[in-house]
């Protein structure tokens, strides 16, 4: 039997589809998954008799009240919660071509993504904070609980886990793999910034609207950072930092500062 090869046109269309496959899989089973929940819990929000600012999210609950139980339960979690991001480094990958060095999510230049990541720490950091208080007196936003854990000797550690986990997630898959495969369809930069940007703030729905609104302003400085230099790390840093000191402040000063 002879075979043929394809066309130059049949192997771009298998491509993209391809690429647009990988897309659909691995937001799937990771943010865009997260999107559609957060969409339900809006209107579910929405549509119960207390006004918005009167209602509660938290970010980091106790699952168990058995304290190593609840440790075990903390860990596997962070732990499943990277599988899609292996999944979208794998995908970028190929012979000779390493996903991490590809998006920048390597330590090659540490002080100078450390010095930009702290840098867009404070950026985002103290506008987001503003937003936050805004939206919960214009009724956008719910009223945000960091954390529910009981004090224990790892509460802090597993905070700070959770900060970088939900980091790496967010900016490898949203900013790193989504817009590498964007441009690889062909799309056009603007649309692609869009395009992450609204996933990002599609899937903070469930803290009310004013919230998703502020993550899609965060989403396109990230996304607009990333296209200029190539390198997710800084981004994994800052939205680390941001966290860690949202969490972690939240354990140790809620009270003080009579926070729900």
């Amino acid at each position: 039997m002879v075979t043929q090869d394809l066309p130059a046109a049949g192997v771009e269309t298998t491509s993209r589809r391809r690429l647009t496959a990988e897309i659909w899989i691995v937001l799937g089973l990771s943010l865009g998954q997260s999107a559609v929940y957060a969409v339900v819990s809006l209107i579910a929000r929405l549509t119960r008799p207390e006004r918005l600012s009167e209602q509660t999210a938290t970010l980091n609950a106790s699952r168990s009240v058995r304290e190593y139980l609840d440790l075990t339960y903390q860990v596997l979690s962070f732990a499943f919660a990277l599988v899609p991001v292996v999944l979208a480094l794998y995908l970028l990958s190929g012979p000779g071509r390493s996903a991490v060095k590809r998006i920048g999510f390597d330590l090659a230049q540490p002080r100078r993504d450390l010095l930009f990541g702290v840098g867009l720490s404070i950026v985002i950091g103290l506008p987001g904070l503003g937003i936050y208080f805004l939206g919960h007196a214009l009724d956008m936003n719910v009223s945000i609980q960091a954390s529910t854990l009981n004090a224990y000797w790892w509460t802090v550690p597993v905070l700070v886990l959770s900060a970088v986990q939900n980091a790496v997630v967010e900016e490898v898959i949203v900013v790193g793999f989504l817009m590498t495969r964007l441009k690889q369809l062909g799309w056009e930069l603007p649309a692609i910034i869009a395009t992450s940007a609204v996933l990002r703030g599609s899937y903070h729905l469930y803290q009310g609207y004013g919230m998703a609104i502020g993550n899609m302003l965060m989403g396109v400085v990230f996304a607009y950072f990333y296209h200029r230099t190539k390198r997710v790390m800084p981004l994994v840093i800052a939205h680390s930092i941001l966290d860690i000191v949202s969490f972690v402040g939240y354990d140790l000063f809620a009270d003080e500062l009579g926070l729900p």
